[in-house]
């Protein structure tokens, strides 16, 4: 009678040994995939072994088996290379023989092409590619391409999958030839086309203005090229013979270029053998150093020089700024005020290196990092500017409209009129039509004179130099006078606020 009940009781416990045994194992092998996971990746040559080798599987696949299998297989192999490239970061691609040639002819400042300034901090997955602005007199100004448009298709291709390089190889031609863009225009995305004849361009980077009545220069610059040192030097040795208060330098919507340009403009404000940017690989090893080799222009202490930047401001722009501000807070002989102005920069620190390859491409690669005199990298976190002005923008049509025929005393049915009082709206709208007509250094004067990142640092300087006149031991030093400048100059960070509870 005892023994049934015995059975039942090794039966219970085979079973708890049995379902333990299951969770030690279930945890086991949760550990091992975790571990697994931690595991170091497999080295570069073991992953590139077994995916050439699937890789030629698939060819000698598509030899056998596919009907037309020479169809597109030249840019097919291309689109392949370029797509590992681009699956290790948005910077390295494979550059096609027309985008090869582009990046040849890209610094030497003259093509043929239609003459419009464009963002290439695009990524290739984007659908459109942003005009910054089109350059007087030049071919897609004269054909009324205007900036902020959009291009979304060249010559019947769309511009998603697209890469910068490429699209901007597809825009150059021979002289007289023509191309045809798709682009997108204003808040309606209104879809307008150009065709346009390719012309010498012969690119203008940099406009200059005296502000005559505030005693201050002014010099934007679009992008770095062989000829964009002779320009801010010229501008330097003509501003230099005036006790002027101080320079912008307007760096926004300056997505980079040649890094020796950037290098020697730095090298026009700072002493000789400054440190100005070094590149470190990917085991944190310092690979070059790069420093001024040129004395600066100005002899003696230079104005303060105050930089534009937004989020456009990339690459060798921000190496630009950033250098001359860490060095405006390290330099205690001939002091240089360096301020930035605006929005956080666009983040993008890294080098990449041309490399030729087999049937005219090349490869970008991306193999090292930037890193400022301070020895702080812009990569993925750009750089915050000293004074933050969020760009204003225009009133939204609805609201446009909406206070032109509602938000006045004279959008009213019948409103009274003083004695003597005439109407001006006939003349606004022909001044409005005339501005159309107007060459684009007019049309740049009236933008800047609505700008209020321009204004913003117009205002800084002048409370500068009053301030240097009346008290100039609060801004003896760059921190000092950035300090100062902070604390009674409202700006667009965040504000902080706590409710104050009263009776």
């Amino acid at each position: 009678m005892k023994l049934p009940i015995v059975f039942k009781k090794r039966n219970i416990q085979t079973s708890l040994f049995l379902i333990l045994l299951g969770l030690s194992q279930l945890f086991i092998a949760k550990e091992n995939e975790k571990q697994n996971k931690e595991a170091k990746p497999k080295d570069f040559d073991e992953i590139a072994y077994n995916w050439t080798r699937t890789f030629a599987e698939s060819l000698q696949c598509i030899k056998r088996k596919h009907y037309d299998p020479t169809t597109n297989l030249e840019e097919g192999m291309q689109k392949a290379i370029d797509a590992v490239l681009t699956a290790l970061d948005p910077h390295s691609g494979c550059l096609d023989p027309k985008a090869f040639q582009h990046i040849n002819e890209s610094t030497s400042g003259a093509f043929f092409g239609i003459g419009v300034v464009i963002d290439n901090t695009r990524n290739k997955k984007n659908k459109e590619l942003t005009i910054i602005d089109a350059l007087p007199d030049c071919p897609a100004h004269k054909a009324g391409v205007r900036s902020e448009d959009k291009i979304v298709e060249i010559e019947g291709e769309p511009l998603e999958g697209m890469s910068t390089e490429e699209a901007m190889a597809r825009l150059k031609g021979k002289q007289d030839t023509k191309v045809t863009i798709k682009v997108l225009r204003g808040k309606k995305n209104e879809l307008l086309t150009f065709t346009i004849t390719r012309g010498v361009i012969k690119e203008r980077n940099s406009l200059c203005f005296y502000l005559t009545n505030q005693n201050i220069y002014y010099i934007s610059l679009n992008m770095f090229n062989e000829q964009s040192i002779n320009q801010i030097k010229q501008l330097l040795k003509e501003s230099s013979q005036k006790n002027y208060k101080g320079l912008i330098l307007d760096l926004r919507n300056n997505s980079g270029g040649l890094l020796t340009s950037a290098i020697n403009i730095a090298g026009l404000f700072l002493p000789q053998n400054s440190l100005v940017v070094t590149t470190r690989d990917r085991s944190n090893k310092i690979i070059d150093k790069y420093a001024t080799n040129q004395a600066p222009v100005t002899q003696g202490k230079m104005p303060p020089v105050f930089i534009l930047v937004n989020n456009y401001t990339a690459s060798a722009a921000e190496i630009l700024a950033g250098c001359l501000r860490a060095h405006s807070d390290l330099l205690t002989k001939n002091p240089l005020m360096v301020f930035l102005v605006g929005t956080k920069t666009f983040g993008k620190g890294s080098v990449q290196e041309i490399i030729p390859i087999s049937n005219n491409c090349a490869l970008k690669l991306t193999t090292s990092l930037y890193y400022l005199p301070n020895d702080i990298s812009v990569q993925g976190a750009g750089i915050e500017p000293d004074f933050t002005i969020e760009k204003t923008t225009e009133l939204p049509e609805q609201i446009a409209w909406f206070k032109k025929h509602y938000g006045t005393e004279k959008a009213l049915s019948n409103y009274i009129k003083p004695i003597g009082f005439k109407d001006n709206e006939t003349k606004k709208d022909n001044n409005k039509k005339n501005n159309q007509e107007k060459k684009w250094n007019e049309r740049v004067k009236e933008m800047l004179i609505a700008d209020n990142q321009f204004r913003a640092a117009v205002r800084l300087i002048n409370i500068l130099a009053n301030t240097q006149q009346a008290n100039p031991q609060l801004v003896a030093t760059t921190k000092k006078a950035r300090s100062f400048l902070k604390s009674i100059y409202p700006t667009d960070e965040k504000i902080n606020m706590t409710e104050v509870l009263v009776n």
